[in-house]
């Protein structure tokens, strides 16, 4: 049990996502960063698809109404327990009473604050995600108590765990992000495509969970910046009339309308997420599926499918 002490940016529960109502406009929504949310649920032990604290841009202080095993993972914040500052990637306990601080760094944009049984959340639509555009959940405030479960083992051997995430998802501030050619690329010059897999790009200070908008060399179109609405999921990157790609992101809307030069691929997301406004340089980098998807399969198993973190000890090579 958890009280929020106070709060700053934008702090959401996520579990993996709300699948299934697309055809209804509901947007997936989920964790920005998929590796990090899986990996902080892994080491306390939970599902992978356990809701989590979703910490963006700001900063946020607990205090534990009783003892507790946390693991927090994600890019560009230090963890404050007590009296002690922790790393990233790693899980740790915590006493009752102990005020537990996600200070914000440099070096990434969100963090995942994970505990030992999971958080105890309302579902909505078969999901514990916060969707605030759509009214799905609520962000946390100062003065919120948060519930957690029964974890899955002794607290104790869920405690000084930790996971050597640069092995698997290389966090950087130029990262170089995987694309597959999307279904417009016809729509776009041969050399607009060019541009877009040589030019160097920033992240726009004006992105959200909804999308990513970057600035740097314009694409050129080659059948126009309008196309009739169609699917769209996370990692769409859609060229608006401007030439300037937005990458959707994991509030993002079900449809749209601009054409759609790639889309990022799985592994990449979570570096594209975690870039800064403004300090960032991104690259995009032509892959194939076939080499997309070996690239997921060589991540830790549990990380790619929906089980128990505590079921292996060694599964996230602790």
């Amino acid at each position: 049990m958890l009280e929020v002490m106070d709060v700053s940016g934008m702090v959401t529960f996520q579990d993996s996502g709300r699948y299934g109502f697309a055809g209804f406009g509901v947007p997936t929504s989920g964790p920005m960063d998929w590796f990090a949310h899986r990996a902080a649920n892994t080491l306390v032990g939970n599902s992978v698809d356990a809701a989590v604290i979703e910490i963006g841009l700001g900063e946020v202080v607990f205090r534990a109404k009783r003892n507790c095993v946390l693991a927090v993972s994600g890019a560009g914040y230090e963890v404050q327990n007590y009296i002690w500052t922790f790393p990233l990637w790693t899980s740790f306990f915590v006493r009752a009473g102990w005020h537990v601080h996600l200070k914000k760094k440099n070096g990434g944009n969100w963090a995942y604050l994970a505990a030992a049984g999971g958080f105890e959340v309302e579902s909505v639509l078969g999901s514990r995600s916060t969707y605030l555009r759509g009214g799905q959940g609520k962000a946390i405030q100062s003065g919120d108590v948060l519930q957690c479960g029964k974890p899955s083992a002794e607290l104790m051997k869920l405690a000084a765990r930790n996971f050597s995430a640069e092995k698997y998802m290389p966090y950087s501030q130029s990262p170089v992000v995987e694309v597959i050619a999307g279904p417009q690329k016809d729509w776009f010059t041969e050399e607009g495509w060019q541009i877009f897999l040589n030019s160097e790009y920033t992240l726009s200070k004006s992105f959200d969970r909804m999308g990513y908008r970057l600035e740097g060399n314009p694409i050129s179109h080659s059948a126009g910046a309008d196309l009739i609405s169609e699917g769209m999921t996370m990692g769409s990157v859609q060229v608006p009339a401007n030439g300037l790609p937005i990458v959707m992101m994991a509030d993002a809307p079900t449809t749209g309308g601009y054409p759609k030069i790639a889309s990022v691929v799985k592994t990449s997301l979570p570096l594209l997420a975690q870039c800064e406004a403004g300090a960032s340089r991104i690259r995009f980098k032509e892959t194939t599926v076939e080499e997309a998807q070996d690239k997921l399969i060589r991540l830790p198993s549990s990380l790619r499918t929906r089980k128990s973190g505590v079921e292996d000890e060694n599964r996230l090579e602790l």
